[in-house]
């Protein structure tokens, strides 16, 4: 996989019910996600393998900008699908398991696609983008849901508007912090933060994000803590009232979320996972141009989750104020749906 932390994040449980199940697992990413596995998984044996490399816009609609990349894309489906093939017969790989990798699949051996999002939310082409989505995941052996099949759910339209591919199972959610996970149980919550921030995302953006929080918090003499969302850098350094880390491992992460007041983070769907594992408040500020970001703010928003509002119009005082009326959301995740998908695709 390589569409990010949050996509390398959710791998996390699976790796571990694979390896819990007794699976020989092998790793293969790229950049950030890459460097964020090998700090989880010391033990395995990682492979190189590229990614999309999409580039994103400053500014307006990230699906414009996307769009214009498809050539480029389908072409590296096209050529992860041949590579795949050489990486079978060296490593006498018996199965795969890949997060949104469309041409991640064979005939040789069984092919897991995991997706959250059957169909794109994009005006005027969601029935197109959901039949060439379904073109591909029909391809696979299975297609793995991190959701619940009925309410309360998590991705709304996502998973749950149009008819699912016969491959299709929920596995429930996946966090990094779910107890399949975690080794340590006794982190109490608490209050050490009154903000923690969690930037995410691609370029140019995530810089975008980042000036913003810094330029209100600086505003206020909160305790605030910021994760930069940067596996492969290792900084740690105060400025004022303010703790920045480059990035937590997963135990540092969790208990960082645990004791802090509330968390302000983009609405990224392995985010919202975790916050759900963890019970916690939020604020989000999705990704402008994110359209996916965008309908899960406006979603949990709607349900009186979490409290969002627009990146252009970010007001820290006015969020922390009106956040207040928002509950979070409790949803542990099922891992005897995850189990029982892992026995299955090992069988």
């Amino acid at each position: 996989m390589d569409w990010g932390l949050g996509h390398a994040a959710r791998c996390v449980p699976v790796i571990k019910q694979l390896l819990k199940s007794d699976a020989e697992v092998i790793v293969a990413s790229d950049k950030n996600p890459l460097a964020f596995l090998q700090k989880e998984f010391p033990h395995l044996e990682f492979i190189k393998f590229p990614g999309y490399e999409i580039s994103y816009a400053s500014s307006g609609s990230m699906v414009w900008q996307i769009g214009k990349q498809v050539p480029s894309i389908l072409k590296k489906i096209s050529k992860e699908h041949l590579d795949l093939q050489k990486i079978i017969k060296k490593h006498h790989i018996d199965g795969v398991v890949s997060d949104n990798r469309y041409g991640l699949w064979t005939k040789e051996v069984p092919c897991v696609f995991i997706a959250h999002q059957i169909m794109v939310k994009s005006p005027f082409l969601e029935g197109l983008l959901y039949k060439i989505s379904r073109s591909y995941i029909d391809k696979f052996t299975e297609c793995w849901i991190p959701d619940f099949a009925d309410e309360p759910n998590l991705s709304g339209d996502l998973s749950h508007r149009f008819p699912l591919p016969e491959n299709a199972r929920f596995i429930g959610a996946l966090s990094r912090f779910s107890p399949l996970c975690t080794s340590d149980s006794s982190i109490q919550r608490g209050e050490k933060y009154e903000l923690f921030a969690i930037i995410s995302g691609p370029e140019p953006q995530r810089t975008v994000f980042e000036e913003k929080v810094l330029y209100e918090l600086k505003k206020t003499q909160l305790k605030a803590l910021i994760v930069k969302g940067k596996a492969n850098e290792s900084e740690h350094y105060f400025d004022g009232h303010i703790e920045i880390h480059s990035h937590l491992e997963t135990e540092k992460m969790r208990e960082a979320i645990l004791n802090s007041k509330i968390v302000l983070s983009r609405p990224g769907y392995s985010t919202i996972m975790d916050l759900a594992a963890l019970g916690k408040k939020a604020i989000f500020i999705p990704t402008l141009g994110q359209t996916e970001q965008e309908y899960l703010a406006k979603l949990h928003h709607k349900k009186g989750h979490f409290y969002s509002m627009n990146q252009k119009d970010f007001d820290l005082g006015k969020a922390l104020a009106t956040s207040r009326h928002f509950t979070g959301l409790q949803m542990t995740g099922n891992n005897d749906l995850l189990a029982d998908a892992v026995k299955g695709f090992l069988e």
